[in-house]
């Protein structure tokens, strides 16, 4: 990794693999004439999130934001699309591709709290000292501090523990979402830990500011299924069925499925995986810089709303996982239904996540990337390949592993789907977030970043 002469100063400045090398996310899916800055300052952020374990929701923000400023940067400059932020005018003469770099890193560097020394000395070093580069370099630190302070108080908050954000009331019956999986075996089940709220997982996120919709309200999910109810019943039987660790039912592809897209700590992130898929695609499109950058940014903000919108749905529904309902809630659901039995000794595939299960974020972030990623393609039917984006985790489930798609929609069900395979969610979930989903996604390319007339 050029550039960056120790270890402890690349931990302190950002020093993301170069393309071409194993670290680099890039390496394998664009080829290197494609590399450009949008590309480049995507993957050194996607670095950064996988090396400093950034959970979903706040990955999705931290993409915006980078890809929001980079847009606003460039278009700044050309003027191509309409611009209902009042950053003032680009200066004259101002280098487009400078202007990128520097509003990208600038924000990204801002959420994640490392300043990418080296990578935004590396990336400046590309380009000819001169009065472009430096009307370039004003104009992109400008956009990039304008989008900074825009989101300063959105309501993420991220400096701020999780139990300083009780937004949401705890629901009372049997559906009640509590702490799951490793959890149960470390002995921590005591009442005040069994009732803490604030364990979950950012559980405020749900009211941050979105990006292009009104309001997450409009994207709720409706009630979960009654725990006493037929379609409980078959919900429960099939996730107990195809999510257990030793699942006798889960096909090798299904298995494959599940860890394909786990995308967990360590990794590129759910919203991470479809940026990926992105860049894979539009590279073939031959788009401008201008248009390129605003389809990433669209596609980032798709996402990042969906976040808002999923967690919103999580914290208002505070419905439990599978795991805790098929070895602790069974006899508490009063459901007559002999499928509905508890196993004490069930777990899930992959690790059950830290915050209550309904609606799903990996179905709500795939269905909106994918559905944006349509859009700018010009149709959902499009045949492509893609090899395990990270294999740190699970090195004997994902090495050598490519996985084949007819469609984006394909690709994103599958993703849903995997949930289900790794028993962390039920049906219902994985359903009314792709719903939410696609509804996003059509919003967004509707309302944002528009031709100019």
């Amino acid at each position: 990794m050029s550039g960056c002469s120790s270890v402890a100063l690349a931990s302190l400045g950002g020093c993301a693999g170069n393309f071409g090398s194993q670290h680099s996310y890039l390496t394998n899916i664009v080829a290197p004439s494609n590399v450009d800055e949008v590309f480049h300052w995507t993957d050194v952020a996607l670095q950064a999130l996988r090396d400093q374990l950034i959970a979903p929701p706040m990955a999705s923000r931290a993409m915006a934001m980078g890809h929001v400023a980079g847009f606003l940067a460039v278009n700044g400059i050309e003027k191509k699309y309409e611009n209902s932020y009042s950053i003032g005018p680009a200066p004259l003469g101002a280098d487009p591709a400078v202007a990128y770099g520097v509003a990208s890193a600038t924000a990204f560097a801002e959420h994640l709290q490392q300043p990418l020394l080296f990578d935004q000395m590396s990336f400046l070093s590309r380009y000819p000292a001169g009065e472009a580069k430096t009307l370039g370099e004003a104009w992109g630190r400008k956009v990039g501090d304008f989008v900074v302070r825009m989101r300063t108080n959105d309501g993420a908050e991220p400096s701020k523990a999780n139990y300083y954000l009780r937004r949401y009331p705890r629901r009372q019956d049997s559906l009640r979402w509590r702490p799951t999986g490793p959890l149960f075996d470390s002995g921590a089940t005591e009442p005040s830990f069994r009732e803490s709220y604030h364990r979950g997982l950012l559980p405020g996120f749900g009211q941050v500011k979105p990006w292009a919709i009104s309001s997450a309200s409009q994207y709720i999910a409706s009630d979960f299924y009654d725990p006493a109810s037929p379609e409980f019943a078959r919900e429960y039987e099939m996730v107990k069925e195809l999510g257990s660790s030793d699942s006798a039912s889960r096909t090798d592809d299904q298995t494959e499925i599940a860890f394909f897209w786990e995308d967990g700590p360590w990794g590129v992130t759910p919203p991470g995986h479809f940026s990926l898929i992105a860049m894979q695609l539009f590279q073939h499109l031959n788009l401008s810089r201008v248009d390129k950058a605003r389809a990433m940014a669209l596609v980032s903000m798709a996402m990042a709303d969906s976040a808002i919108a999923t967690w919103h749905s999580k914290y208002s529904h505070d419905i439990i996982r599978p795991e805790t309902a098929i070895r602790y809630r069974a006899a508490q659901f009063g459901n007559a239904d002999p499928r509905v039995a508890s196993r004490r000794d069930w777990k899930s595939l992959i690790p059950t996540p830290p915050f209550p299960s309904y609606t799903s974020g990996h179905s709500a972030f795939g269905a909106s990337g994918a559905r944006i990623i349509a859009h700018i393609i010009g149709r959902d039917r499009v045949s492509f390949s893609k090899k395990a984006s990270d294999t740190v985790i699970w090195p004997d489930h994902l090495s050598g592993v490519t996985r084949h798609w007819n469609s984006l929609s394909e690709a994103a069900a599958e993703n849903g789907m995997s949930r289900i395979y790794g028993g962390v969610h039920w049906m219902r979930d994985n359903v009314e977030a792709l719903r939410a989903g696609r509804e996003i996604a059509d919003h967004v390319i509707k309302t944002k970043f528009r031709r100019a007339v």
